[in-house]
């Protein structure tokens, strides 16, 4: 984009130009600074995101000014401090001067208030009442026992010997032959360590990367003939070596967790961030309309 300075919105007369815009561009895709622009598929979606978002902060700014909210002095010297010491020197500040705020330091700090402004309101508005209580993701994990049910779940590491879907009969006894080899050397294997170290040196699939683990897997997502297998095996044990499919498989079992509901300590951290985020989302949607539902927004 080239900035030339020229309006891109007008809020209630207040000018928006297209500096403004690129600036929140570049906040949205920093990326674009090191490519030289943005994607031309994704950039109008970039700039509508961004031209959105200058007029959400004006809208809040202009708000802030009409409830008369004031910026303490020292929180003001502060901010100003704290912006100024991201520049190596005052050369380098003074440049940004130059460039972005036409040279002017009354200009800068007005900017800097302003952005202070729009913080405090926000906390108000957003931050403070978007507070989710314990007792709150508690009624709501009460209220809705389905969404915190799971199902048989198995933690394995696996060693497979992968040879191509249409590999000859030479190739395949080969691959059985390595496979055979894998199993003597995982059943000599006897801590999840050692077995990943296997893995990661003698495994053909992806998971060697993570010492062969795959994590907890429902019942569902696994090969019948395996789930046969962990249904009779001790944890930490090592199957036998398994046909699944053109390549061979060795697993060792991790955990065997009965279908059941998630106890609430191991998910409150996790729900009252959720249901922080989901009440501060419709709280922002809501004090948008109510910010434009009388302002004049103007789009140039």
């Amino acid at each position: 984009m080239q900035v030339t300075g020229k309006p891109v919105v007008l809020i209630n007369g207040s000018v928006l130009t297209d500096r403004d815009l690129l600036r929140e561009m570049l906040a949205m895709f920093p990326y674009a600074r090191q490519h030289n622009g943005f994607p031309k598929a994704e950039e109008p979606e970039i700039r509508r995101g961004a031209l959105q978002m200058i007029e959400y902060e004006e809208l809040v700014y202009q708000e802030a000014e009409r409830r008369k909210m004031t910026i303490p002095a020292a929180r003001l010297k502060k901010a100003e401090a704290d912006f100024r010491s991201k520049f190596q020197d005052d050369e380098q500040f003074q440049e940004y001067l130059k460039t972005e705020l036409n040279g002017s330091l009354q200009q800068f700090r007005q900017q800097i208030r302003r952005s202070l402004l729009i913080e405090a309101l926000l906390k108000a508005e957003l931050d403070d009442r978007s507070k989710v209580s314990l007792a709150e993701a508690r009624a709501y994990y009460d209220k809705n026992p389905k969404l915190f049910r799971h199902a048989e779940l198995f933690g394995f590491q696996t060693i497979s010997i992968m040879p191509a879907e249409d590999a000859g009969a030479d190739v395949q006894q080969q691959a059985r032959k390595r496979a055979e080899d894998a199993l003597k050397q995982a059943r000599a294997t006897k801590t999840y360590q050692e077995f990943g170290l296997l893995a990661e040196k003698i495994s053909e699939d992806d998971y060697r990367v993570s010492f062969g683990d795959h994590k907890l897997v429902p019942r569902e997502k696994m090969p019948p003939e395996m789930v046969k297998k962990a249904l009779v095996m001790q944890l930490g044990q090592v199957s036998d070596l398994m046909p699944v499919g053109s390549f061979y498989l060795i697993f060792r079992l991790d955990a065997h967790v009965p279908a059941g509901k998630v106890a609430f300590d191991e998910v409150k951290d996790r729900l009252m961030k959720d249901l922080q985020k989901t009440k501060y989302d419709r709280l922002r949607a809501d004090f948008d309309k109510r910010l434009r539902q009388h302002a004049k927004v103007e789009e140039v």
